[in-house]
C-alpha cells in the first residue's frame, strides 16, 4: 500500500519525565494489540535516570525522585526550565539502540512545542512512510534548554494552536495517529476513515427508537440500498 509502513516494526522512542502517563492509553484497545502483535514498539527514557550529581547533591539524590532535574531559567521568568545534559543523553541512549538494531534505521526527531508545524494526516503519512523510529521530546514545567535542538535535527511540532502541561499527550496523539497508517493496525486498511468517503455522522441499530415521546430515525437514504446516492450522501457530510 502507498500509505503504509513497509517495514515490520514501528518503534517510538519517548524522552519523558512521567512515562506512567502513557500506560492506560498504551493498555488498551487497537495500540494495546498493534504493541502485542509487533507492528509498532514503544521505549521510554526518562531524564532523570541520566543525572550526574556533583557531590555536594549526592547525598540528597540518594532519593530517585530527588533528582534534581530542572533549573531556574536565566533571564529571568516563573517556573523551571528542564536541564539540556540529561535530555541529551536520553536521546543518545535511543539512538544508541537504534544503531544496534540496524544500520538501516531511519529515524526522526520531534520537538514536542505549541510553536511547532501543525501536525496533521499527512504528516502522519510521511512518518509513517519514511522513518523506522521515531524519537519524541516531551517537555514540561517552562519547557527544555533550547540548546538541545541545536545539537540534534529536530522538526518542532504542535498538535493544535493551545497550550498544554506537558508533551505526553501530544505523542499519544501522534503515536495514534502515526500508527493507523501502518499495515495490519487497523486490520483492515479500508477503516482509515481519511482513504475513503466517510460521513462524521454514523448510525447503527435500532432503526427508530423513543427519546422524551420523541422518535429519532435513521436517514432514510441509509436505507435505501442506493449505493451511489449513499455516497453522494456522505460526501455533502463531509
Amino acid at each position: 500500500m502507498a500509505n503504509s509502513q513497509k517495514l515490520s516494526q514501528m518503534t517510538f522512542h519517548l524522552i519523558t519525565l512521567f512515562p506512567d502517563a502513557f500506560c492506560s492509553y498504551f493498555g488498551e484497545s487497537i495500540l494495546k494489540r498493534a504493541i502485542e502483535d509487533k507492528k509498532i514498539a514503544v521505549k521510554f527514557y526518562n531524564p532523570r535516570d541520566f543525572t550526574r550529581p556533583n557531590r555536594a547533591e549526592r547525598g540528597f539524590r540518594a532519593d530517585y525522585k530527588n533528582r534534581r532535574i530542572d533549573r531556574a531559567p536565566y533571564g529571568g521568568g516563573p517556573g523551571m526550565v528542564i536541564q539540556a545534559e540529561p535530555v541529551i543523553r536520553a536521546i543518545e541512549s535511543a539512538l544508541g539502540k537504534l544503531k544496534v538494531k540496524s544500520e538501516r534505521s531511519k529515524v526522526g526527531i520531534v520537538w514536542l512545542t505549541p510553536g511547532g508545524k501543525q501536525f496533521d494526516t499527512k504528516i502522519a503519512k510521511t512518518y509513517a512512510n519514511k522513518y523506522t523510529d521515531m524519537i519524541f521530546i516531551c517537555g514540561r514545567y517552562e519547557g527544555i534548554d533550547a540548546r538541545v535542538k541545536k545539537i540534534f535535527k529536530v522538526e518542532e511540532i504542535s498538535v493544535g494552536p493551545f497550550v498544554l502541561t506537558g508533551g505526553e499527550l501530544p505523542a499519544m496523539i501522534m503515536i495514534d495517529s502515526i500508527s493507523r497508517q501502518i499495515e495490519g493496525v487497523l486490520g483492515d486498511i479500508m477503516s482509515l476513515e481519511e482513504n475513503r468517503i466517510a460521513s462524521p455522522d454514523v448510525y447503527t441499530r435500532p432503526e427508530v427508537f423513543k427519546y422524551k415521546n420523541k422518535n429519532f430515525r435513521v436517514p432514510k437514504i441509509l436505507l435505501s440500498g442506493h449505493h451511489q446516492k449513499i455516497e453522494e450522501w456522505k460526501k455533502k457530510k463531509q
